[in-house]
């Protein structure tokens, strides 16, 4: 085994095969990207407070302080121990199996086909381009996921999930408080689950979609774009069911108080390209984020004229 003690900005090169990547840090910013590289690389730019322990055993890598273990990390809450910082990059090969770990420290992910485990207490963290399977468990850190293809999985008690051009197999995140923001692009059927207790779920599908879809909120508003669904409740518990297209994929979303938004995008949408005042205003199919666009419900009859959409989630989407 070799171990290395950094207490100020260094820079180390690994020529042994790293499969295994293990990373905990108290505030600053861990930063781990893939490469087609067999070697890996860490810099450590800047660092406050004790110094981080560098380890290498065979394929895994370690990057810690040696008093924050991963076994009850999220519960880790030494108040005098938060008195460091540090900025760290690694660069490994993209099959790699990571684990992260940060309290009060961003996190970014990238370029990885090997499977990913982050853990925050309130650090927040960004996924970009991971094919392998992504768990994500946070106590108040919010998660963003940009082209993630692999499945991905959330649990935290307040923080934020929002998923952007999701496009795999299956996407499930539970949470107490946090809202849920998922864009979907997938390539074929996906299994979605969220559930909240108060926190707004939107979530938005291609068009046309695929998908057997249930969505259920007990004292939240809820705002429909797919004529193709029943939106059912007048008064109190609310209730999206049906199937779009052949029903391969499932749909599935529970909140308690808050607010459910089901939005599609337009074929071909381009939304770099296509100003939205090109769109035909009277089109529901274009123009989710309008009143006439959506079968909102807000204890109303589902039967009565269109209510305007919750404008605070729509906003949000989009």
């Amino acid at each position: 085994m070799s171990e290395w003690s950094v207490a100020e900005p260094q820079k180390l090169t690994f020529d042994t095969q790293v499969s295994d990547l293990h990373v905990r840090i108290v505030n600053g910013t861990v930063n781990v990207v893939g490469t087609d590289e067999g070697s890996a690389r860490l810099e450590v730019s800047a660092i406050e407070g004790p110094p981080l322990t560098v380890t290498q055993e065979g394929g895994t890598l370690t990057v810690a302080y040696e008093d924050l273990p991963w076994k009850g990390f999220l519960k880790w809450l030494d108040r005098k121990g938060w008195r460091r910082s540090a900025v760290v990059s690694l660069a490994v090969p993209a099959d790699t199996r990571v684990e992260v770990g940060v309290v009060g420290a961003g996190a970014v992910v990238s370029g990885l086909s090997g499977p990913s485990v982050i853990k925050g207490v309130n650090g927040d963290t960004t996924l970009v381009g991971l094919s392998g399977t992504v768990r994500a468990d946070t106590v108040s850190g919010n998660l963003e996921a940009q082209a993630v293809t692999g499945d991905l999985r959330f649990n935290s008690i307040s923080g934020d999930l929002t998923v952007v051009e999701g496009s795999g197999p299956s996407v499930r995140a539970d949470s107490v408080s946090g809202s849920m923001i998922i864009d979907l692009d997938p390539d074929g059927p996906t299994d979605v689950r969220l559930t909240s207790v108060s926190g707004e779920i939107a979530i938005r599908l291609p068009h046309p979609a695929d998908a057997d879809v249930e969505a259920n909120t007990a004292s939240g508003t809820i705002s429909n774009a797919f004529d193709g669904l029943r939106v059912h409740g007048q008064w109190g518990a609310h209730k999206i069911t049906g199937r779009l297209g052949a029903g391969n994929g499932k749909l599935r979303a529970t909140t308690v108080s808050g607010s459910i938004a089901l939005l599609r995008r337009p074929p071909g949408e381009d939304e770099h390209d296509t100003p939205r005042e090109t769109k035909p205003p009277t089109d529901p199919a274009t123009e989710p984020k309008t009143a006439s666009g959506d079968n909102s419900v807000s204890g109303q009859d589902a039967t009565a004229p269109d209510a305007p959409a919750d404008g605070t989630t729509e906003k949000k989407v989009l």
